[in-house]
């Protein structure tokens, strides 16, 4: 398999591709489709590759916050970040050169950490047992 570098076109497949696992996944699924209705998913989807393209192309697109947007969401939960990150990361790796998935996986395990922790504190939950993702 040859290398893959981190584009525009790998970016939106990987975001595509996982987005579409995610809204079908038993854990997962329920709560995306309570938050992003129907008619709301393109933009959804538009936005989160944005994200992903200012994460590692630095293109800057993005200018939202999301730690508000998954604060609001109040049945998130350790389960849902680990769900996330395993779909995310399988997702990566069958869409990628395993360098490549390895890249998205490292840096959706720190954006994924960071969120949870930052979750924790602000509903005021015990930090002491978190752990890492």
């Amino acid at each position: 398999m040859q290398q893959t570098p981190i584009t525009e076109a790998v970016i939106r497949m990987v975001v595509t591709e996982f987005y579409a696992k995610a809204r079908k996944d038993a854990l997962l699924g329920p709560v995306f489709r309570r938050v992003v209705p129907d008619e709301h998913w393109a933009a959804h989807i538009a936005t989160i590759t944005d994200f992903w393209s200012s994460v590692f192309l630095k293109t800057g697109r993005y200018q939202g916050r999301p730690m508000p947007k998954h604060l609001a969401i109040p049945e998130i939960s350790d389960d849902h970040f680990r769900r996330w990150l395993t779909l995310f990361g399988e997702t990566a790796k069958e869409e990628c050169h395993p360098e490549t998935a390895a890249l998205f996986k490292e840096r959706a395990t720190k954006i994924a950490n960071a969120m949870r922790i930052n979750i924790a504190m602000q509903r005021g939950e015990d930090l002491v047992g978190l752990g890492g993702l």
